[in-house]
């Protein structure tokens, strides 16, 4: 079971507005832009994020019913920042992986203890993969 809901509450009111500034910088963590899918307004959501042939790959630690995912899933992409660059997101899918077997292995671990096994993959615009 992915993280509970009232942690994603907190995350989001209180660790997201500091880490969300340095997220754009760090390794593995990124900001997902989107836009909502009813109010069309932007939102900005840091993410754990990881390199893949072709794009990348982002831990739903809350899951695949956060709004951020379905906003993304709905529009058919984002932007991403990450490392202090802008990646132009397209063809977001759902994988489900027990094995997290494309996740670095102390990352593996660390969601394995979270048992996070719900990722969303996206491709690097123009690529497919």
């Amino acid at each position: 079971m992915p993280l509970p809901r009232s942690v994603a509450h907190f995350n989001r009111f209180a660790t997201n507005r500091v880490l969300g500034p340095l997220a754009r910088y760090l390794p593995n963590f990124g900001v997902v832009e989107h836009r909502g899918r009813k109010s069309g307004r932007l939102y900005r959501t840091p993410v754990n994020v990881f390199p893949r042939p072709g794009g990348c790959t982002v831990a739903l630690t809350y899951g695949p019913e956060s709004d951020w995912v379905k906003n993304v899933l709905a529009a058919g992409g984002c932007s991403i920042e990450t490392r202090g660059r802008t990646l132009t997101m397209t063809q977001p899918h759902l994988v489900h992986d027990e094995s997290r077997r494309d996740m670095p292995a102390v990352v593996r671990t660390v969601l394995g203890l979270g048992d996070v096994t719900d990722f969303l993959a996206l491709d690097y615009d123009g690529v497919s993969g």
